[in-house]
């Protein structure tokens, strides 16, 4: 891997993120009664995309709103553009990190399934409620607002088609919730509510959800780790793997998510508990086998829409050996317009002869004389993985990151010499199971939350 590429400057990017970062000061205030300042702020929005399509809109929009005068469409306006440079930015580093890996690119069909429509007053509800938040700021919130929230996700959620706009929104107004007042707020997570409040803003409008083409994938599935994400009330594993088509075709990079709700007593490896009734690669990924697959409904982004019933266990299949022989050759899955963003970069990577430096600030991979920070704090606590296996490694499967303004390489699996031999330490190893002390300890301790949790709601529902 060229790490030189990793480090270099990439031109615009500043600029970019620069104006994104106004419009977001903005959004502290509030778009109601815009103070100067800010209007510097959405001036530099305009100007940032004066060169695009979206340009006579956007500057319409900033002046309306500079003025105290936008309507809705403005303030959608307004995020399209925010959403505009932040694609512009994924795009410029996806191409970076194309370059540095040498890894081809797929390409979304030019069709797209034709997907039901969807309500437009619920559509039109969640888009007030989102103006109304921008008008207040989040310097504005209080728990009235922010509860009007409630019944539009309510009203969403029976709808299948909406649910992915109806859980982004009740996780969003949570959020805030837990954030009124925000006049008493001293920190802010700035960025990341615009982020939450544009996505949300741009799947107001009818068909930007909708649904990509949907293929089908039959071959052999080589696992390659598995990325955790675990939030109060819910958890996801995300499982990264290279897909070789029966056919013969050009092997391919995909992921498979499976999620689940979960009470906030259950943490750590008890989480797989949560998830492994919905997925049975789980158990191939403890196990380091692959999965062989019959007509596995698979989107254009590479995403592969779990069915147990079109999966079965395969042979062996090592993921350090899947990432040293398949992984150099596999395709890399397109980015859909909508959710194109530098948080969502995630690009499966082996590295190899390195030198690990261990400043104080975190370890680090001194790799072909560049250095590459390592995101130990993303290792999840649910497995073996820790950060002295990773400083003590001499090889590491991870996940290569846009964070903080640098690239970062998240490990998914690492090799070290233990007595003269090579040792593998998967994050994801007690995804299946574990007969390891410590993943044992930690899973009975999950079963009996999880057995005093039935038993209360049980005596709940009798009475």
């Amino acid at each position: 891997m060229r790490a030189d590429l990793l480090t270099d400057a990439v031109e615009g990017l500043d600029e970019a993120l620069g104006a994104v970062d106004g419009f977001d000061q903005v959004l502290v205030g509030g778009l109601l009664r815009p103070q100067p300042a800010q209007a510097v702020g959405l001036a530099a929005l305009a100007d940032a995309v004066a060169g695009s399509p979206l340009a006579g809109r956007v500057a319409e929009a900033a002046e309306k709103t500079a003025a105290g005068a936008a309507d809705e469409d403005h303030y959608l306006a307004l995020a399209a553009a925010r959403s505009a440079l932040l694609g512009s930015v994924h795009d410029a580093l996806v191409a970076r990190v194309e370059e540095a890996v040498g890894r081809p690119r797929g390409e979304l069909p030019a069709a797209t399934a034709d997907g039901a429509e969807h309500p437009v007053n619920l559509l039109m509800a969640t888009r007030g409620w989102l103006c109304d938040v921008a008008r207040a700021g989040w310097q504005g919130i209080d728990h009235e607002l922010i509860g009007g929230a409630a019944t539009v996700v309510t009203a969403m959620l029976p709808e299948p088609g909406l649910r992915r706009l109806a859980t982004l929104l009740d996780g969003f107004a949570a959020e805030l919730a837990a954030s009124c007042p925000g006049a008493t707020l001293e920190r802010m997570p700035v960025r990341r509510w615009a982020d939450l409040w544009s996505r949300a803003m741009l799947l107001t409008l009818p068909g930007a959800d909708r649904a990509t083409a949907v293929a089908e994938a039959t071959g052999r599935l080589l696992p390659l780790g598995v990325d955790l994400h675990e939030h109060a009330t819910a958890v996801q594993a995300q499982v990264h793997a290279v897909f070789e088509p029966a056919d013969g075709g050009t092997p391919r990079l995909v992921r498979a998510g499976v999620s689940a709700p979960k009470p906030d007593t259950v943490v750590g490896a008890g989480l797989w508990q949560l998830l492994r009734p919905h997925m049975s690669l789980l158990a191939a990924v403890s196990e380091g086998r692959a999965m062989e697959l019959d007509a596995m409904p698979v989107t254009a982004e590479g995403d592969l829409i779990w069915d147990d019933a079109r999966a079965t266990q395969g042979e062996p299949a090592e993921p350090f050996t899947t990432a040293r022989v398949a992984l150099p050759t596999a395709a890399a899955a397109p980015v859909a317009p909508v959710d194109r963003h530098p948080a969502r970069i995630a690009v499966p990577v082996l590295l190899e002869g390195y030198a690990v430096e261990d400043a104080g600030e975190g370890v680090a991979f001194r790799v072909a004389g560049e250095r590459l920070a390592v995101g130990t704090g993303r290792v999840p606590a649910a497995g073996p993985l820790t950060a002295d296996a990773v400083a003590s490694s001499a090889a590491c499967l991870g996940l290569l990151r846009w964070d903080a303004g640098q690239f970062l390489l998240q490990p998914l699996a690492v090799e070290r010499t233990v007595r003269k031999k090579a040792v593998a330490v998967h994050a994801g190893a007690w995804a299946g199971g574990t007969a390891d002390k410590a993943g044992v300890r930690a899973e009975k301790a999950a079963t009996d939350a999880v057995n005093v949790l039935r038993e209360r709601a049980g005596r709940l529902l009798r009475k």
